[in-house]
């Protein structure tokens, strides 16, 4: 799961689809493209979404993505057009670039992007965590369909 700051979008789906899956069936982490705020953990306000919704994401450590994590994971998944650019231009070939997803394009909703929610106020947290909520129900599903 990528963003740009891995403080507000992604640690929020890290949370979302960890909440979803078995640890022993997969692993999920998240990550950022900028490297704004490695070490500190995800923005309060989607701390308190998250805790809202009985997920706990105050112990996540925000990181970033770096081109060992095409070797690490088999998907992985941008919250927008520009992360997923951005990690693309990471890939060094056609495997690596073929595991980049839209998270939104999981799931059919109108919107191929998850907004940055950074600016606004605790409604845009809500929107953002129900729309990657929506996306991880259907990874997950999908997910536990495939290993049946």
């Amino acid at each position: 799961m990528v963003c740009l700051g891995n403080i507000c979008r992604s640690p929020l789906a890290e949370g979302i689809l960890k909440s979803k899956v078995s640890p022993d069936f997969c692993t999920v982490d998240s990550a950022g493209t900028a490297g704004y705020h490695i070490g500190s953990p995800p923005d309060k306000r989607s701390i308190a979404v998250a805790k809202k919704n009985g997920i706990d994401i105050s112990q996540q450590l925000c990181r970033l993505f770096t081109k060992s994590d095409f070797e690490t994971f088999d998907v992985i998944y941008a919250m927008d057009k520009s992360n997923y650019a951005n990690i693309i231009t990471q890939a060094k070939n056609k495997v690596e670039s073929a595991k980049v997803r839209l998270l939104l394009n999981e799931v059919e909703l109108g919107i191929s992007q998850v907004p940055d929610p950074y600016h606004g106020g605790e409604i845009e947290f809500e929107n953002v965590y129900n729309l990657i909520d929506k996306a991880c129900s259907k990874i997950a599903k999908q997910m536990t369909q495939s290993n049946e």
